[in-house]
């Protein structure tokens, strides 16, 4: 089973930061990492012009695009509902390890993402029990781990442990 770990916070939190920064942390250590990205907008992987976009535009339900050097799937809910995010972690291939950026009302654990410059910053983890610990650009009072935001190797060593994770060998 695919361990999996969340990345929360509010808007402007550093999540993407953390995201990228822990991805090239566990892969570094060997662990194959992939990632799932939630948007509260609308957004496009494709764009006007594209053979692809005009496969869409027609009416295509799903369109890959494939080249020697990576392939994409892109699927057009229409008026279906956003799947849940356990549809979209049993489509993804196997790897050591999932993170998931946003999401933040699901149930896998998670790591609080808190910066001073946030706009909202109602902290989330006493009402959220999924969230393992805080990682913050100033001081926090919490009986979770507390982690500086830029101490990406202590924040791997603690998700390492929390998933009981183990790098090939």
């Amino acid at each position: 089973m695919t361990a999996v770990f969340g990345i929360a916070g509010w808007k402007n939190s550093g999540k993407t930061t953390m995201t990228c920064a822990l991805v090239a942390e566990f892969t570094r250590r060997g662990l194959r990492v992939a990632t799932v990205k939630h948007a509260h907008h609308g957004f496009d992987v494709d764009h006007e012009g594209t053979d692809s976009h005009r496969h869409r535009i027609a009416g295509a339900g799903e369109v890959a695009i494939v080249s020697g050097r990576r392939w994409a799937l892109m699927h057009e809910l229409r008026d279906e509902e956003e799947p849940p995010l356990a549809e979209i972690l049993a489509r993804l291939s196997p790897c050591d390890l999932v993170l998931i950026e946003g999401f933040k009302r699901e149930g896998q654990p998670k790591l609080e993402l808190r910066r001073r410059e946030a706009r909202d910053r109602t902290p989330m983890a006493p009402a959220d029990p999924t969230i393992r610990a805080i990682a913050a650009d100033h001081e926090v009072d919490s009986p979770l781990p507390v982690f500086a935001l830029d101490d990406v190797a202590a924040i791997a060593d603690f998700i390492t442990a929390e998933l009981k994770l183990e790098a090939p060998a």
